[in-house]
Formats: C-alpha cells, structure tokens, sequence
C-alpha cells in the first residue's frame, strides 16, 4: 500500500461528470486521511488508472460504457487483491447485489449517494485498511524472526527427526515451513571432533564454537551445490543430511580438508539413505556407529582409504602407488588395512569400485564399457566378472533389476 502524500488514493469512476464532481464534494477527504487521485468516465479507463496509481480505494458505478463496472471490478479483485471496492449505482436489483458479494465488494450504495451514508462507509474503509497495515507490519516482523531463527528450528527439527518423533506427513510439512526440499534425502553423515566429545580438549570454550564452527563451513562447501542441512545433535555430533548425492566419499574428503585447514583431526562417516524419510532415523543410527568405529583407524589407513576413493577410476591404481603417495611402504600399509579394517587392499578397492558402478547403472544410461572404464578396469569382461561376483549377477541383469536369487 503506497499512499499519496501520507494518504490513502482513491479512485472515482462514473460517466456522469455531475456525478463524480458531487461524490467529490460530499466527502471530506482530508480527514479521512483519503485524497482522490483519479477520475475515469468508463471502465477501461478506470482499470487503467487504478493500476497506474495503485488505488486503495475505488468508488464504481455498475453502468458505464466500454467496459461496465462488474468487469471491471472482477479484473481490479485480480490485478489489485487489496483495493477496496464501494459501488455507488442506480441498480437496485439482488443479481447486481449477489455478484458484489462474489467478488468482495465493501459495499453497495444506491444512487442519489447519501453524503452522510458514504462518509461513514469510506471511515470504516479507512479503519480497516489502518489495520490492514498494522497486520501487515505483524506478520513482517513475525516473519523476520522465524527467518532469524530458522537454524535452531532446522536443528531442533532435525533432532525430533533422528529420534523418530514425528511422523512422515509432519516431515515433508516442517520440510516446506523450514525452506528445506520436501523429499526424501539420500545421505546421512556424522563429523566427529573426539577432542571435544571426549572432554579432553583445552581451548575455551568460545574457540571450540569458533573451530565447530569452522567445521562445519568446510563440510558446508564440500557439500555444496546438494541441498542439505548441517545440526548438531544431542551428543555435539555435527550431522548433515544431503539431498540429491550420495557420494559417501565426500565425508572423506571432510576430514582431509579441516586437517589440512584447521589443523583437527575429526573422524567422518556418512551412510545411504533407504526407505524415504522413514530411513533417516536408521542412516543417523548407521552413521553415528560409523564414527565410532572410525575412532580405532588411524589417520594413516584413512588416508589411504580416502585415496582410493579419489583415485578408484584409474586403472593404475595399485598397494605400491597408493602406499608412496602417502609416505609409507607397501608391506606395512597391507599389514596396517588387515589389522584396522580387517580386509585386504584389492578387497576395499574392488568394493569402492563396484559400489561406483551400482551408482552408475541405477542412475544413468552409460553403457557398460563405459560404466567399466569409468570406475577403472581396462577390461569389460574383467568389470562384468569382479561385478557378478560382488553382486551375485551380471551387470546387464543387475541393470534390467534381477537379483542374485531370481
């Protein structure tokens, strides 16, 4: 509502002049904080006009040429929802009176206009829009501090969520209200800075925030552009629930960055969502149980691992490459993946690899070859054997949704 001069426009729309210089002159427009900006002789020119001015106020006669005012009020409710409308006509018929009805109109007075009569209609129509602006400005401010507090309602949301204390329909509701996608995510991951969660740190309290902080603005842009939403929860857990990948590697990818930048050491663990949103609760469970077991690998095997997955799509890729770039020998980096993580390296690699490869024939229309060199064997047929034997079927029947047991 923009006002003209600090007052409310209004728009007077006859096509009788004598009746428009006497409406004009009945009311007293200053103290009803009003100001007539515009007069129209038909309906188009009204419609015009009141859209140029963006009236607050238009006062209609039924019966004008060109475009007659029921017309016109119907294109003015559509084109201007908030102008109040007040039909001064010589109709007195109840077809007219139900149409105002249909479309909002304030009121409808008979022609010759009582002046008394339609000053006090216009003082009422000025009080309600008075108070039209007054909720206006409520609900603004009421909507500036949801905004202002949508992290801790995201958080508090996502708390009651991984507790399973509300149900799906309540979900994709909160979802919407909290500007978050209303599907279902498809990754679940869990940042873990044991320095904090295990009471052994010696930072005040105002750098632990700074650095958790830190944290999460480095998982945040690994993320990114997958919408997603990072929360503590109620073991101090950063935890992010990502839509639209599910690239569990990008966790990996959390702990290399906030050691290379922040100088941490943080343990990161992310699981595939199953099962729509009823899966985020058993994903959380998964991936919190991740982060504990991390806590027993050692920065050296996670490295190594974490390497893997960078590198899985080259065909190259050995024990003996893998083992230089991270500065250790070849025998001890085996000993170190038997004991930590109880498989061999050609175990992890084909398991990184075949994973991939699920991802690849679910989600895109590659063929195989290209789908087996993508994930780094030179060999079609060698692709399809190591698949088959991971899986249980040959990546063509895997594709088509056969399983090991049809």
């Amino acid at each position: 509502m923009d006002r003209q001069n600090g007052r409310w426009k209004v728009l007077i729309a006859d096509d009788e002049p004598i009746i428009r210089e006497g409406i004009r002159d009945a009311v007293d427009w200053g103290a009803l904080d009003m100001a007539v900006a515009a007069e129209a002789e038909d309906g188009e020119e009204a419609l015009e006009k009141a859209l140029a001015h963006d009236v607050d106020v238009m006062l209609v006669d039924l019966n004008m040429p060109i475009m007659n005012g029921m017309t016109l009020i119907r294109e003015v409710r559509e084109k201007l929802p908030g102008c109040r409308i007040v039909i001064v006509s010589g109709h007195d018929e109840f077809g007219y009176a139900q149409q105002a009805v249909h479309y909002g109109v304030d009121e409808y007075i008979l022609k010759p206009a009582n002046p008394a009569h339609l000053n006090e209609v216009l003082r009422r129509i000025g009080r309600q829009l008075e108070e039209a602006v007054r909720q206006e400005k409520h609900l603004e401010l009421a909507s500036r501090q949801i905004r202002k507090n949508i992290p801790l309602l995201r958080e508090r949301f996502c708390n009651e969520w991984i507790e399973d204390a509300i149900g799906v329909e309540e979900v994709a509701e909160q979802l919407r209200f909290l500007e978050l996608p209303d599907r279902a995510p498809s990754m679940f991951g869990i940042i873990r800075w044991p320095e904090v969660d295990l009471g052994q740190s010696v930072r005040t309290e105002r750098d632990r925030q700074l650095l958790l902080f830190g944290i999460e603005n480095i998982a945040e842009e690994l993320v990114h552009p997958c919408p997603n939403v990072l929360f503590r929860d109620s073991l101090g857990f950063i935890c992010c629930i990502v839509w639209d990948s599910r690239d569990v590697s990008l966790f990996g990818k959390v702990e290399q960055s906030v050691g290379k930048y922040l100088q941490l050491q943080v343990v990161a663990h992310a699981e595939q969502i199953e099962g729509g949103f009823e899966g985020v609760s058993p994903a959380y469970r998964n991936a919190r149980g991740g982060v504990y077991k991390e806590a027993a690998v050692s920065p050296l095997v996670r490295r190594a691992r974490q390497y893997l997955r960078d590198h899985f799509d080259d065909p190259r890729l050995s024990l003996d490459n893998t083992a230089k770039a991270i500065g250790v020998s070849s025998v001890y980096l085996s000993r170190l993946f038997k004991q930590e993580l109880g498989t061999t390296f050609v175990a992890l690699l084909t398991q990184i690899r075949i994973s991939k490869a699920v991802q690849l024939l679910s989600s895109t229309s590659r063929s195989i070859a290209e789908i087996a060199e993508a994930v780094g064997y030179e060999s079609q047929h060698y692709f399809s054997t190591a698949f088959k034997k991971a899986v249980g079927v040959s990546p063509i029947r895997y594709r088509k949704g056969e399983s090991a047991d049809e």
